[in-house]
């Protein structure tokens, strides 16, 4: 195989490789980033830095810079995709640094905000709820504008009253807290939301494989829970003075916004609490859980006719 001296020795005699090599010299000292970077660095940059470095040069300048050739961060055109080139000076020589294109940054920010809406047993179209889809009719608006000044008025660590959506089937009350879930994540801000049904069930299994209490501080210490339906569980005494009660307990003192969303209002949900599966009534331990949940959250009644007919 020939060496590349000897290629490169061959097209200099022919004088094809110095035409072709003036031009792309010619073209990359023209590029106005070079020529931006060249003036820049006049004083350190020396005839010999700046022939020896002409090839990085060459990369540099036939590159994507802040995205502006590439169509999309998977058509990235750059040698290392999701990276775009810088010159520097790195020891006495012209080099190039890859930083982390905009696209790339904005990609690994949407995959971030994306982990940050954790979810237990929750439908998919929830999670993709936002403001800017949501039906806003006369009947829903109250609901709505106090979503978005939840949303607007969270501040981390300080004392916030979180919502209790309550109304029939099917008017909105989960695709509210996808919504509100969805804006924190703009924010940075962590949620949870939990399909209150499947997280009892899961509760009474964890007993068996000790994770209950793993699970109950999980739920208990997010920044923002929201409690997805409840009062559609099979109340069991354990359950409301063991788990429910402790979270809500935790919260109130830790000051932890709380949504909720429910068919029940609160005499509905208080009347709920106070008979357990076996028929027995506690109604001083379903007034307790009721005072946290108050305490929590302002009732906001969500009308409308239901959706999923």
């Amino acid at each position: 195989m020939e060496s590349i001296n000897d290629t490169l020795r061959k097209l200099g005699a022919n004088g094809g490789f110095q035409e072709r090599y003036k031009a792309m010299k010619e073209q990359v000292l023209n590029h106005s980033d070079v020529k931006t970077f060249l003036q820049e660095n006049e004083e350190a940059i020396t005839p010999r830095m700046l022939e020896t470095g002409m090839m990085k040069l060459y990369e540099y300048a036939n590159q994507s810079k802040e995205c502006q050739k590439c169509p999309s961060l998977g058509q990235c055109i750059n040698m290392m995709q999701g990276y775009h080139p810088k010159l520097v000076i790195n020891r006495g020589a012209i080099d190039i640094q890859y930083d982390v294109c905009p696209r790339k940054i904005m990609d690994d920010s949407q995959k971030k905000k994306e982990k940050l809406i954790r979810s237990l047993h929750v439908p998919k179209d929830i999670l993709k709820a936002s403001f800017n889809t949501l039906d806003i009719g006369q009947e829903r608006a109250q609901a709505v504008r106090a979503a978005i000044n939840f949303v607007k008025q969270y501040e981390p660590g300080q004392r916030q009253k979180g919502l209790f959506f309550f109304g029939e089937f099917g008017v909105g009350k989960s695709y509210l807290l996808g919504a509100i879930a969805n804006e924190l994540s703009q924010m940075q801000v962590s949620s949870m939301i939990v399909y209150v049904p499947e997280l009892f069930r899961e509760m009474k299994s964890s007993i068996a494989d000790n994770t209950l209490n793993d699970k109950i501080e999980s739920i208990k210490r997010e920044p923002v829970l929201m409690l997805d339906d409840i009062g559609a569980e099979t109340m069991s005494s354990w359950i409301r003075d063991e788990v429910l009660g402790p979270i809500l307990q935790f919260r109130m003192l830790e000051n932890l916004p709380t949504l909720f969303s429910s068919n029940f209002d609160f005499g509905g949900l208080e009347y709920h609490l106070t008979y357990s599966q076996r028929g027995e009534e506690e109604k001083m331990k379903a007034m307790r859980v009721m005072e946290r949940i108050r305490y929590l959250a302002d009732p906001i009644h969500v009308k409308g006719e239901n959706k999923r007919k």
